[in-house]
């Protein structure tokens, strides 16, 4: 039905920065990045592109809010308890959020900058770790060991994401590379080289990291 006479200048005075930002977020989730243009989310808030401009200049501009919004949301860490399970807790809680919008992950990886949400996801992680005993110095070698665990990601060596048209591993592989071959036929994933479950390898690797924080606090 066309939109009556005088519609869009209603509804672009309710317009605020908050709304469209939220619902960039809400059309990214469904859409992806790809489904996501200034055209596109204007029709999505029945207004007039223009109309958008005036809270945010352009598309990366609008990014950043959105990925700030996101991060923004991540649950805090709980009040009580060993500071390796309150970061881990909080650390768990970035995940689930990143699960939830994936696409907030390339994003974050193409800036140059961190969104003021990100510094202040580090804030919470040094006051949790400050709060446990830790030093300013392994607080300071913790945001670098961590990384992208930070945010509930992990940059891996290579995509095993699981690929059931994938070929097993050569025969030839037993002789040239029996290691590699050994690991593949233990492991009970698809793929070249198994695909693994990404839940269970990131908070293997957070648990690991996280006891050796603590023994070199203790020490």
């Amino acid at each position: 039905m066309p939109r009556r006479a005088g519609s869009t200048t209603r509804s672009s005075a309710r317009l605020t920065r908050e709304g469209i930002v939220a619902a960039a977020v809400e059309l990214a989730d469904r859409d992806g990045l790809d489904g996501l243009s200034m055209r596109r989310l204007a029709q999505h808030l029945g207004v007039d592109a223009m109309s958008i401009y005036y809270h945010l200049r352009d598309k990366d501009t609008l990014l950043a809010a959105m990925a700030d919004a996101v991060v923004s949301g991540i649950a805090a860490a709980p009040a009580e308890g060993p500071w390796t399970e309150r970061l881990r807790s909080l650390i768990m809680q970035a995940r689930a959020t990143m699960l939830r919008h994936p696409w907030v992950v390339p994003v974050l990886q193409g800036r140059g900058e961190p969104p003021p949400a990100v510094i202040l996801h580090i804030e919470r992680v040094l006051a949790v770790m400050r709060a446990g005993g830790c030093s300013v110095d392994l607080g300071h070698h913790a945001i670098h060991l961590l990384g992208s665990r930070l945010l509930g990601f992990s940059q891996d060596l290579f995509d095993d994401t699981p690929d059931p048209s994938a070929p097993p591993p050569p025969a030839a592989w037993a002789e040239t590379m029996p290691h590699v071959a050994e690991l593949a036929a233990a492991v009970t994933h698809d793929g070249p080289l198994g695909g693994c479950d990404d839940e269970r390898e990131f908070a293997f690797a957070l648990d690991l990291l996280l006891e050796g924080l603590e023994r070199r606090r203790l020490g």
